[in-house]
């Protein structure tokens, strides 16, 4: 059974070696100074709040019941009770302990029981955007956040000819194990069951700074091709030349975010993913992701409507075989100790440089 993939050679940027990080990448933490994804619209109702995380540091995501939302740093400079237990007032968040208010600037406004002219220091407050149906912060440098964009578009939400889901929850891992699953198609193995043998092709990288990209083709070997991927490419295909490596998927880790897009020669894709995984605890070693995949309608009318539950479906037992692994991956890291793993495959040691060279090291050891 033959699972190598094949490699188009002439079409590889040269990579002068393997680019390997100086430090244990899983020690690697995130770079702050980014647009990140907290919570979906969907969860944050009008006139409510909710707490979320990024790298351990809580925030509290405010709704009012008019104007844009705003995120506060879940603890209340009183008590350090969470604010996302509050009662949203007008412009403002209340405390739930004591009553004590804070507008979206973070300033304290209102202590029930105090003159204004007393009023405490307030608590941190954080950018906030809403698109696409995904709340996003900017963590770091607050200063910067205007001139650090979001992507102006996220998968192909809005566009009338895509059908579009979201999905994702917390995986138990660091975020570089995430980067390298999906970057690298050569575990295709892994969802045999789900989609038959399949033998990637590997048609080159690129190497940017902030990005890497790998180009694939497929052809399938043996099995049957699931009804979920027949949805996604439109049509039935068998196993016959004519499907062998017509289409290319294209996988780019443009820091931090990621996106993978199927087409055939220049039309539209048949599908486009953007992905991004929130580091949730202090050490970033669990990740909440957010994935937003949009398949191209077919010509029928109603099809893809009809067929929905069974592409849901499929891709979630994709993603469920995915989570698993990389929780196992880090599962041996802790028990090893460290990252030991052997990558021979170019494009994940230059995807590992990057995620190595745009995150942040971690300090060095005091006896070192």
């Amino acid at each position: 059974m033959d699972h190598t993939v094949q490699t188009e050679t002439e079409d590889r940027t040269d990579t002068n070696g393997p680019e390997r990080p100086k430090t244990d990448l899983r020690r690697v933490r995130s770079n702050p100074d980014f647009w990140y994804p907290v919570a979906w619209s969907k969860e944050l109702k009008p006139g409510k709040t909710i707490g979320t995380r990024y790298a351990g540091t809580p925030i509290a995501l405010v709704r009012p019941t008019e104007g844009a939302i705003f995120a506060l740093e879940d603890r209340c400079a009183h008590r350090q009770v969470p604010l996302s237990k509050g009662k949203v007032c007008g412009q403002s968040v209340q405390c739930c302990y004591h009553g004590w208010a804070y507008g979206r600037s973070g300033r304290c406004i209102d202590v029930p029981y105090l003159g204004k002219g007393k009023l405490p220091n307030g608590v941190r407050t954080f950018p906030c955007k809403e698109q696409d149906g995904l709340i996003f912060v900017f963590p770091g440098d607050p200063e910067k956040a205007d001139s650090v964009p979001l992507p102006p578009r996220l998968a192909r939400v809005g566009d009338a000819a895509y059908k579009t889901r979201s999905f994702g929850r917390e995986v138990k891992c660091h975020y570089s194990f995430m980067h390298e699953n999906l970057m690298d198609m050569n575990h295709q193995f892994m969802h045999m069951k789900q989609m038959g043998q399949m033998r990637p092709r590997f048609l080159g990288q690129k190497r940017e700074p902030g990005l890497v990209e790998a180009r694939y083709s497929f052809a399938r070997t043996s099995g049957k091709q699931p009804l979920g991927e027949a949805l996604i490419f439109g049509e039935r295909r068998d196993s016959s030349e004519k499907f062998q490596h017509r289409d290319v998927m294209t996988i780019r880790t443009e820091y931090p975010y990621q996106t993978l897009r199927i087409q055939t020669g220049d039309e539209d894709p048949v599908m486009d993913l953007w992905i991004v995984y929130t580091p949730q605890d202090a050490e970033e070693l669990t990740n909440r992701t957010f994935g937003l995949l949009s398949v191209k309608r077919p010509k029928v009318p109603g099809v893809l409507e009809l067929a929905w539950p069974f592409l849901v479906a499929f891709t979630e037992r994709i993603f469920a075989e995915d989570r698993e692994i990389v929780e196992l991956e880090q599962n041996a890291w802790r028990e090893l100790g460290g990252d030991h793993n052997v990558e021979v495959f170019p494009v994940i040691n230059a995807l590992r440089g990057l995620l190595a060279e745009c995150g942040i090291a971690p300090a060095p050891a005091k006896n070192a």
